[in-house]
């Protein structure tokens, strides 16, 4: 339980570090690409949910055997992002410099299934009633 409770905990310091600078760097984005970004909405709702998921990250690690079945979005949160970014780079719609990007997601995504697999069920909340 020790190892999730580190890799959830590091997963959202890790990315509210990597994620606060992007609210202040919209512009410079817009410019540094090829096109412009033209829905700020989409930019900023990405940003929004994402940071959500970093404090879900954080109460998972507060306590991970109780908030053991919400390591299964988790997991899922990294992999639909790893393939989504993997699908874009097939039809070659953004660079392998792009596509790095992804590579501490996608470790992640593993150690989050190796935390779930290590963690035992919390006697307070089971999936599926044993009555």
């Amino acid at each position: 339980m020790k190892f999730a409770k580190v890799v959830f905990l590091v997963a959202g310091v890790w990315g509210i570090v990597l994620l606060t600078p992007l609210y202040f760097l919209f512009d410079a984005i817009g410019r540094q690409q090829s096109t412009p970004i033209t829905y700020p909405q989409f930019f900023y709702g990405f940003l929004a949910v994402t940071m959500a998921w970093q404090f879900a990250f954080l109460v998972i690690g507060s306590d991970p055997a109780r908030f053991r079945p919400m390591m299964i979005p988790s997991v899922a949160e990294k992999f639909i992002y790893v393939l989504s970014m993997g699908v874009l780079y097939s039809e070659g719609r953004i660079r392998v410099t792009d596509l790095m990007i992804v590579a501490p997601d996608l470790l992640l995504g593993v150690l989050f299934i190796i935390a779930f697999a290590t963690t035992s069920v919390s006697s307070g909340f089971r999936l599926v009633d044993d009555r």
